[in-house]
């Protein structure tokens, strides 16, 4: 009866330094992954910021370059409207590059004598200002950073919960060594060692990072 004990109480203890080897482990290895998704947050809510900054200037510079050409063409159909055609060349050479495919698509669709051509310009599909599809795209990248960086966040915190869980198993597991009877041990490691599996098993199905 005696051996047997022994041999269950080296079993418990046995078990006890395995758990609390496991569980060291574990949370070093959560408390690792946490700092990395925390730096991937930081990456992607700079990057972020960085490309809404970029479109709210792409943004800026598409309307000033928009009001240039409203300018321009504006003075183009003072000119021709009052028979100035060396006045309205003078302006029509001075149409940006990006917007003289769509003036030239308008003219053709006969403007000053055709009743259902477009009123402007600027209504036709070829007025593409390149800055403004650059503001649209970096304010699209925008999105997708922060919902990374939302992301991220999220998996931080899951594995800051798998450190609290291995912290606890790694509590029951010490703690197990000091008690005097059996049964209270044997439930103490079998509560720390459900803490552990449990934890092991979700930490498995979380995503990992390395950094960028």
């Amino acid at each position: 009866m005696d051996d047997r004990d022994d041999a269950r109480t080296h079993r418990v203890e046995l078990m006890a330094t395995i758990v609390l080897a496991l569980a060291a482990v574990a949370t070093a290895w959560s408390t690792y992954q946490g700092a990395r998704w925390r730096g991937d947050q930081a990456v992607d809510t700079s990057r972020a910021t960085a490309a809404h900054i970029e479109s709210s200037e792409a943004q800026t510079r598409a309307g000033q370059l928009t009001q240039v050409d409203i300018a321009t063409f504006t003075q183009w159909v003072d000119a021709t409207t009052s028979g100035d055609a060396a006045l309205a060349a003078f302006y029509e050479a001075r149409f940006r590059d990006e917007f003289q495919p769509a003036f030239d698509a308008w003219i053709a669709t006969e403007p000053l004598t055709s009743p259902d051509a477009p009123l402007t310009p600027f209504a036709m599909p070829e007025y593409k200002v390149a800055e403004a599809q650059r503001s649209t795209s970096l304010n699209r990248e925008a999105g997708e950073r922060s919902a990374a960086a939302g992301a991220a966040n999220k998996r931080a915190d899951d594995y800051m919960l798998a450190v609290v869980l291995f912290a606890a198993a790694l509590f029951f597991a010490a703690i197990s060594g000091k008690v005097h009877s059996r049964r209270q041990r044997e439930f103490l490691l079998g509560l720390g060692t459900v803490m552990l599996l449990g934890g092991a098993a979700w930490v498995l199905t979380l995503p990992m990072s390395f950094g960028r």
